[in-house]
């Protein structure tokens, strides 16, 4: 299948700390089986780089502070994502806490549990080695003292259950930091005039998050389009406005871009086409290439489009399987032009790893038998692979007409009250319902009043993000990496 191709690989600085003032032996032995029981997990979980101190530090484990510069500039050249600090016996706090707050990635904590205090023959008991537990105390509160924000894994056996799930949760929540910031998303068109729920302020997501916001205008969709007829390569500029440009051969004798004929075929061997043609799947085909290659060349992590006009008034067709299309092949594609749904894929992608697409649903109705579900749905916008087991997703009027499989879903919301922003993230699942046109799913959660007030109440709008999974913990442990966005819920959510 042809991709929307970004860099999702986490760069994990790995950092062993000791305490000088314990024996080292044990703690260069521990040290070699915590670095090697984390290459297993890295390498289990997939997409994860480790970068260890080892060619800055000697033995591998920081404890001096003249060694945590070296640290710092190693991590700043290798771009890492993250940095977890095993603790090999009671550690160094200011060691740790200076090396956190320079880098200012999420941080790691963890140590494995000491082994029984030995006792001789006579009965006396010897000095521990270790000490683990007692110094991940005063890391932590270091940590907090030269605010940091942190994430903790209980102390427990080396080779527990409870390492594997907190990294790979302490993985999606770096993935969802790493999304989040310097994130890009590309606006194609303006949005609807009456949907002032979907106003943003674009300065502030920029001064607060690193968000920027990247015009695109309809008329280079049109050029690019144009250019895809034709083979031609865009404009390393990445700007295809027709102002300036040179004007384009016309076309006779040359053959169009073969992704064109690869994403038909694609198309046309998933979903029922029958009652839209080939011609108009082709038309699908030139958008969803030339969205993917204006997003690609302004460095876009996702697209909000509006979907009333342009595509209808250019080529005439609905863009809402476009936009079903562009998040099935990994690009988050939001409609409306609602630049905060389209943030809420991003984090929701991110937390999955990238495993299943997202969707961008409305709130629409109550379930007519079941007071505690709601049915999330949207004209046709839904990503092909989601489409519930042992169905033929089929596409009418190029949209999207199906219902997605049920299962645990996560929704989310970001959006903000005068500057004051929220990440309202929530857990249900599907369930059955009444059938209907377009992208739907009946979601079932244990309050539908509570969930309908909260979102009434605000600062919520009737869109959603929603993905496959149970994400919610996640996202509230990324918010403390997020800088000033409050995480919300309609239920208590479990710490991680």
């Amino acid at each position: 299948m042809i991709r929307y191709t970004q860099d999702r690989t986490i760069v994990l600085g790995m950092v062993p700390v000791r305490r000088d003032m314990f024996p080292p032996e044990p703690a260069i032995a521990l040290k070699d089986r915590v670095v090697k029981r984390f290459e297993e997990m890295a390498e289990s979980n997939g997409d994860i780089r480790l970068v260890t101190i080892d060619a800055v530090v000697d033995g591998g484990m920081l404890w001096d502070l003249r060694d945590v510069g070296k640290v710092v500039d190693l991590f700043r050249a290798e771009k890492v994502d993250a940095i977890v600090f095993p603790h090999c016996n009671f550690g160094q706090e200011e060691v740790v806490a200076k090396t956190a707050a320079e880098i200012g990635k999420p941080v790691l904590l963890w140590g494995p549990r000491d082994p029984s205090p030995e006792t001789d023959q006579s009965g006396k008991t010897g000095p521990r080695d270790f000490d683990t537990q007692c110094g991940m105390f005063a890391t932590s509160r270091a940590l907090r003292r030269y605010h940091v924000p942190f994430t903790y894994i209980e102390n427990c056996w080396l080779d527990s259950q409870v390492l594997d799930r907190g990294f790979e949760e302490f993985l999606r929540v770096a993935s969802v930091v790493k999304a989040f910031r310097g994130m890009r998303i590309g606006q194609i068109g303006v949005r609807p005039r009456q949907f002032l729920s979907v106003k943003i302020n674009e300065s502030e997501l920029l001064s607060k998050f690193g968000i920027e916001i990247v015009p695109i205008w309809p008329e280079e969709v049109k050029r690019t389009v144009e250019k895809l007829k034709r083979n031609i390569p865009l404009s390393p500029e990445g700007c295809e406005l027709p102002m300036g440009q040179p004007p384009l051969p016309s076309g006779e004798g040359m053959l169009p871009d073969p992704r064109i004929a690869n994403i038909v075929k694609e198309i046309e061997e998933a979903v029922d086409w029958s009652s839209i043609g080939h011609e108009a799947v082709e038309k699908m085909a030139y958008l969803e290439a030339a969205i993917m290659d204006l997003a690609s060349v302004n460095r876009c992590q996702a697209v909000a489009v509006d979907c009333w006009g342009f595509s209808q008034d250019s080529y005439g067709i609905p863009s809402c399987f476009v936009l079903a299309e562009l998040f099935d092949r990994g690009l988050p594609a939001a409609c409306e032009t609602d630049i905060h749904a389209a943030v809420g894929a991003v984090l929701l992608q991110a937390a999955a790893r990238y495993a299943t697409p997202a969707f961008i649903a409305d709130v629409t109705i109550r379930h007519p038998e079941d007071d505690n579900a709601e049915l999330l749905w949207h004209c046709g916008p839904f990503a092909k692979s989601l489409v519930r087991k042992g169905t033929v997703p089929a596409v009418r009027e190029c949209k999207g007409m199906y219902e997605i499989e049920g299962g645990p879903l996560t929704v989310v919301r970001f959006d903000q009250d005068d500057g004051n922003y929220m990440l309202l993230a929530d857990e249900g699942e599907g369930t059955e319902g009444p059938k209907t046109t377009g992208n739907y799913v009946w979601f079932k959660v244990k309050n539908w009043v509570k969930w309908e007030k909260k979102l009434m109440y605000g600062p919520y709008i009737h869109h959603v993000s929603g993905i496959h999974g149970s994400f919610a913990k996640v996202l509230k442990e990324a918010c403390k990496y997020l800088g000033p966005v409050a995480h919300d819920s309609v239920e208590s959510v479990e710490e991680m």
